[in-house]
């Protein structure tokens, strides 16, 4: 975090008392005074609000200290060890040195943080003498009908998809897989990039590679160029499969040239992206393609350790009229053991039995393994984090805050990122780059954006364009803003009803567009915190002229009917005759009988007086106008 421990118990001065505001009750644990206790241990991550408990302090003063540090978290929100350390210290605590504690805070995302800082506070270790090597998790990815499963099955020499209905994956899987040295690979064979980003969008980042599947004969496809996009926005390291070389009409440069353009340099070109060419049919490049994978998880030194309570994630998960509710998690850190009590999502349970991907029931899984879990009392959602608790009190008191908090967060709304919010963000220190998802009508649109935007980097927030491509703006599009906290900006293109629908539900900032420098304006306003309040036109109302009355020389006053909506005083008009405008103005009077009044309702005669134009005749149509000033809305 921002402070470090090392070397602050020599400078700082003498310990001041904790605060304790009367009229506080702490939680759930038992609370000491600071003088008649010993060292507080602290496990390697805890919630704001479980500090708070644990000292016996008000949450606001914790966060208070935490703001002095230049961070900002809510009550619910994950901080590390050291972090929790300094805020006890100062409020007057002895913090015993770091050990084997395992982490015992229940919020998985709650607080709403980006799912790549997630994964880092939640797999954390505390003790670096119980690491060790894991093995790699692997996300297979890419077009339909690029043989993604079928690759897998000559990994696995089994028959997964000639088992499944035409050949595609119809529901997500894990594997594990042992290689000739004996090195392990857990591999996640999903329907494509929206279950992989569904995830992510519910603060799991479960992958620590990415393969993307390319077919040699038919080169880089609109879903390869979203699964790219997504795993890029997961910041998850990419390895290329180019699939199907045995085919006689294979291009294998056609496909490292698409990919050059789609922004993915393999190593043949001079980048740092490994490509391995395969077959899944002949076998041809297996061995070479998990050769590859181990060499890129070395590179990333993945290490978990084994004798902390587990912590992992729900890949899938369905009701078994046999067994109950099973879930299909893979274990990230920690051994997961048959009799824990666990909590995943908004459920939990205790475990009762344990198998693996072959059918195999085990007693324990450790780090880095794919296990089905049995024992829950309802069936979680994919995505959700399954971690280890004391005891089932523990776990239902867990369940239900987060349930709770659940039903907070959808009655107050979306906290997704919009343009309004940006210059907030950014003056508290939070908001480092607006990112954008950019559809547009062609591809030749894009480039021009694309250049457009990037001019309008600063030095407090970056442009960070996660997807560009043509066509409307889709449900996945909206999914992968969703797990970005990104916005999504249309160019002369449309958006579909049922992405439309998502974007409402999950709280997606869509903003569409046909002029580029509209785009760029408000993107630009955006980023200083100045973007206006849009001006907009109301259409109140209609009347037809039925009789022309003339007062004096010059005042000219039209017998109405408004035929709908309605008329109002003050307000701007359009007429029409013939079908075509003949005047702008604004109403100057508006009388019923000899009354002023504000405004006539429909179906009612009413007298109206323009400001400047008098020429009126019989039969034209008086449309009635008024402006409005409104924020900004979605699309």
């Amino acid at each position: 975090m921002a402070r470090s421990r090392s070397g602050t118990r020599g400078r700082r001065g003498p310990r001041k008392p904790p605060r304790r505001p009367g009229n506080f009750t702490p939680g759930a644990v038992s609370v000491v005074d600071p003088s008649e206790r010993g060292a507080i241990e602290l496990p390697s991550t805890i919630t704001v609000k479980e500090l708070a408990d644990l000292l016996g302090v008000n949450p606001a003063d914790i966060i208070r200290e935490l703001i002095k540090s230049g961070i900002f978290a809510t009550i619910n929100q994950l901080i590390d060890r050291d972090t929790a350390s300094l805020v006890a210290e100062e409020l007057g605590y002895e913090v015993a040195e770091a050990n084997a504690v395992a982490a015992t805070s229940d919020d998985e995302d709650g607080s709403g943080t980006p799912a790549e800082a997630t994964k880092e506070v939640l797999f954390e270790e505390a003790d670096d003498e119980n690491l060790v090597a894991r093995a790699p998790i692997v996300t297979v990815m890419g077009h339909v009908d690029h043989g993604k499963t079928s690759l897998l099955d000559a990994i696995r020499s089994t028959t997964v998809a000639s088992g499944e209905r035409g050949g595609i994956t119809q529901h997500i899987g894990a594997s594990e897989v042992t290689t000739k040295d004996g090195k392990r690979v857990v591999f996640l064979d999903t329907p494509g990039h929206e279950a992989f980003t569904s995830m992510r969008a519910r603060g799991a980042r479960v992958t620590d590679i990415a393969v993307i599947v390319v077919a040699a004969d038919d080169g880089v496809m609109p879903q390869t160029l979203e699964a790219i996009s997504h795993a890029k926005a997961a910041k998850v390291p990419l390895v290329i499969a180019m699939n199907k070389i045995d085919k006689p009409d294979s291009n294998p440069d056609r496909v490292r040239t698409e990919l050059a353009e789609a922004g993915v340099v393999v190593e043949d070109y001079g980048g740092d992206t490994p490509l391995v060419p395969v077959s899944a049919k002949t076998r041809v490049g297996i061995d070479e393609l998990l050769e590859m994978i181990l060499l890129v998880a070395d590179l990333q030194e993945l290490k978990a350790n084994p004798k902390r309570e587990a912590v992992g994630t729900v890949i899938e998960a369905q009701l078994d009229k046999g067994r109950g509710p099973v879930a299909t998690t893979v274990v990230q850190t920690g051994t997961l053991r048959v009799g824990d009590v666990v909590v995943a999502g908004n459920t939990f349970g205790k475990v009762k039995a344990l198998e693996t991907a072959a059918g195999t029931r085990v007693s324990k899984a450790g780090p880095a393994s794919a296990v089905v879990v049995l024992g829950l009392a309802d069936v979680p959602e994919a995505g959700d984090i399954l971690r280890v608790v004391a005891d089932e009190k523990v776990a239902r008191a867990q369940v239900e805050s987060r349930r709770n908090e659940q039903a907070a967060r959808e009655g107050a709304g979306s906290s997704r990122a919009t343009l309004e919010d940006l210059y907030r963000q950014i003056q508290a220190g939070q908001a480092k780059e607006l990112r954008i998802i950019l559809k547009a009508d062609v591809s030749g649109s894009l480039g021009a954006i694309t250049h457009a935007l990037q001019q309008l980097d600063s030095d407090e927030v970056k442009i960070n364009v996660l997807l560009e491509a043509a066509g409307d703006i889709t449900d996945n599009d909206i999914m992968l803003a969703t797990a970005s906290n990104a916005i999504v900006v249309g160019f002369n293109t449309a958006i579909t009803d049922t992405a439309r629908r998502a974007a409402e539900a999950e709280g997606v900032d869509v903003r569409l567009y046909d002029i580029i420098y509209k785009l760029t304006d408000d993107i630009r306003a955006a980023l200083g915190g100045l973007l206006e309040p849009e001006i907009v036109e109301v259409v109140e109302g209609r009347a037809e002229v039925r009789q022309i009355f003339r007062v004096g020389k010059s005042t000219v006053i039209a017998g109405c009917y408004v035929t709908d909506g309605r008329i109002v005083r003050h307000g701007g008009v359009r007429v029409y005759r013939g079908g075509k405008v003949v005047a702008t103005d604004r109403i100057d009077s508006l009388r019923r009988f000899r009354d002023d009044v504000r405004e006539v309702a429909s179906n009612f005669e009413c007298g109206i007086g323009l400001a400047g134009y008098n020429d009126l005749v019989e039969g034209d149509i008086i449309e009635c106008f008024t402006s409005q000033t409104r924020s900004r809305v979605i699309g």
